[in-house]
């Protein structure tokens, strides 16, 4: 079998505004300037059709949600399929109602649907009220194939979680890519924003180690809402390659579109170099499946 050739990657990162339709637009032309610069798979922010939404309990905002397949997913379908691209797009989808996800989808060169992925793990902080719009995800951990090569797509707080990590990248994936949303609360950017957004590129810097893979974060910049509940987020999109060296980062505060290469090669590399994943113990990690021991 021959071996799978390197690919380029793009992430998008920009602000919102509050019409949805000026982001869908802003983010196709994004698309568009990602594939003229040879991008060959574009990845999305997480739920880039709008400003971040759950910072708020409203039962109004559920008329944000969309069905899937839907009208973003049929108009980047055709974008897709008119620059030859794989698409990556965080969605608010609506299954049936009082029914919502938090759900990247997977569109393929051909404009197809070739994969979705349900957010797993949902947050509950302050300014981060996602349980109240979201169920968590029932699909699983899963990776889809490309014409570049097998992908995984997490979802923002899922990059805290270790196991999630573990299992794309046990499903073949080469790249574990990260749709995001995640910022600062005003009161708490002098005193921990430097630890926190150390925090976010460390754990996801760990997963690329730990599993030899490719990570890729697309995060949203800008400030969004009121004074009273106010996030300012940090940007920093970011690639790190199997070794978790950084091959591409993004400022905090403007839009940018980010591109790295990755190569399958570097890959099987750092797994000869680094045989974690053929020395895991799997007959003494049961105790994982219990809540607490």
């Amino acid at each position: 079998m021959p071996k799978q050739p390197a690919f380029r990657i793009a992430l998008v990162q920009m602000a919102c505004a509050v019409d949805p339709n000026e982001n869908l637009a802003k983010a196709q032309w994004r698309i568009r300037e990602a594939a003229g610069r040879g991008a060959q798979v574009v990845c999305l922010q997480e739920l880039f059709r709008s400003q971040y939404f759950c910072r708020q309990e409203s039962t109004e905002l559920f008329a944000l949600a969309e069905p899937v397949p839907g009208p973003t997913t049929d108009s980047l379908g055709r974008l897709a399929r008119e620059l030859g691209i794989v698409i990556i797009a965080s969605l608010f989808e609506r299954r049936a109602p009082g029914l919502c996800h938090n759900t990247a989808v997977v569109i393929g060169a051909a404009g197809e649907i070739i994969g979705i992925y349900r957010k797993m793990h949902i947050p509950d902080d302050p300014l981060y009220y996602e349980k109240f719009y979201f169920t968590p995800g029932d699909l699983g951990f899963r990776a889809f194939d490309t014409p570049h090569g097998r992908i995984s797509t997490l979802v923002c707080w899922d990059q805290w979680y270790p196991e999630a990590a573990r299992l794309a990248s046990l499903e073949g994936a080469v790249v574990l890519f990260y749709p995001t949303a995640i910022g600062w609360h005003p009161s708490e950017k002098e005193q921990y924003g430097a630890a926190q957004l150390d925090a976010w590129q460390t754990v996801q810097r760990s997963h690329a180690i730990a599993n030899a893979v490719y990570v890729a974060a697309a995060n949203r910049v800008g400030v969004e809402g009121p004074p009273e509940g106010r996030i300012e987020f940090w940007g920093s999109s970011f690639v790190v390659d199997p070794f978790g060296e950084f091959i591409a980062q993004a400022s905090s505060d403007r839009e940018e579109i980010l591109l790295a290469d990755c190569d399958p090669r570097r890959i099987e590399e750092a797994r000869r170099s680094r045989p974690l994943l053929s020395g895991r113990r799997i007959d003494a990690y049961a105790p994982l499946l219990e809540r607490c021991l």
